[in-house]
């Protein structure tokens, strides 16, 4: 009987979303739970069996001091890291603090600011350790971590759509929002996973899954402008769920020089 990999979940900066994705999949991971030890999950389980891991999923960003200490140490602690979700791989819509004042969001949350410490930024798990794989969105496709998983015990790649979210919307018979109702929309610049949700209902794609590869975002948001929309408007696009994305964050900072 082959040795069990030994799972590790961790959270960052969160919303917890991606982990409750791994709880939500249970049915379909009992395939593969006969190979896997899950020996760190606390939002599963109150007990932990100390590492080494094989693989380590996290989720969130890294906002505070002692996280970033914290994550240095997962990663010495196991083989293999994956991110989960938009927060862990870029940013999370707490990124927007990137383009404020930390001291003054600080001031008006708390009563007393002095006992809060952060860092003036929120920033993806890869900006601080490496990465060996990225699950994109908010939250994760259950079906994209159980081609993960899957594909560590099998020793390949993982499966992961690199194309756009536009093909999904063809290959689901969604209207593309774009052409019939003059709807700014990500959609052609984003990484596909989520089935199209947004367009499906008649919304523009707000950019949950990241950039797509590769993502022409000076020819899109161009082509926007063209039909009248503003570059303010344009930039608030960007600047949502995946704000720290370096594609998104370019073309972002871009429109933001372009506004009057």
């Amino acid at each position: 009987m082959p040795t069990k990999l030994r799972l590790a979940v961790y959270k960052f900066a969160s919303c917890d979303g991606c982990q409750l994705q791994l709880l939500d999949a249970q049915g379909k991971l009992l395939e593969i739970a006969r190979r896997i030890d899950i020996d760190h999950f606390l939002e599963a389980r109150s007990q932990v069996v100390e590492g080494p891991y094989d693989i380590a999923l996290v989720e969130g960003s890294i906002t505070t001091p002692e996280d970033a200490e914290r994550i240095r140490k997962i990663r010495r602690d196991c083989r293999y890291l994956v991110t989960l979700g938009a927060c862990a791989t870029a940013g999370g819509i707490q990124a927007l603090r990137n383009w404020g004042n930390i001291e003054e969001f600080v001031s008006a949350v708390y009563a007393t600011p002095s006992y809060i410490s952060t860092l003036a930024t929120s920033t993806p798990i890869a900006d601080h350790v490496p990465v060996d794989f990225e699950l994109r969105g908010c939250p994760i496709d259950t079906g994209q971590l159980v081609e993960l998983l899957t594909a560590f015990l099998l020793g390949r790649k993982p499966h992961v759509p690199s194309w756009s979210v536009c093909v999904e919307c063809k290959s689901s018979g969604a209207v593309c929002v774009a052409v019939t109702q003059g709807i700014p929309c990500l959609g052609p610049v984003t990484q596909a996973g989520c089935g199209a949700i947004c367009p499906a209902h008649g919304r523009e794609c707000f950019g949950c899954f990241g950039p797509s590869e590769p993502a022409n975002l000076v020819s899109l948001t161009g082509h926007y402008q063209q039909q009248g929309i503003p570059p303010e408007q344009l930039g608030r696009m960007l600047r949502s769920f995946t704000a720290e994305a370096p594609a998104f964050r370019a073309e972002g900072d871009r429109l933001r020089g372009l506004q009057p």
